[in-house]
């Protein structure tokens, strides 16, 4: 899916400055391609939730898996 790895480098160039919607919608992914890009890239585990940050994702680091 092209606009999943659009989104992923877009979460990983982000640096924590939009929430998750906004990231998708800066890239024009509407609200549920989001939501629905966000579900897969937690069950394949190459993001995880972290309710401390302003986007609420961040990026698994390869090595710490």
């Amino acid at each position: 899916m092209e606009n999943k790895d659009r989104y992923f480098k877009a979460l990983i160039e982000n640096k924590n400055q939009l929430n998750a919607i906004d990231l998708g919608e800066k890239i024009q992914l509407d609200e549920n391609e989001t939501r629905e890009i966000i579900t897969q890239l937690l069950s394949e585990h190459r993001i995880r939730y972290d309710e401390n940050s302003v986007c609420n994702y961040r990026v698994i680091n390869k090595r710490s898996r």
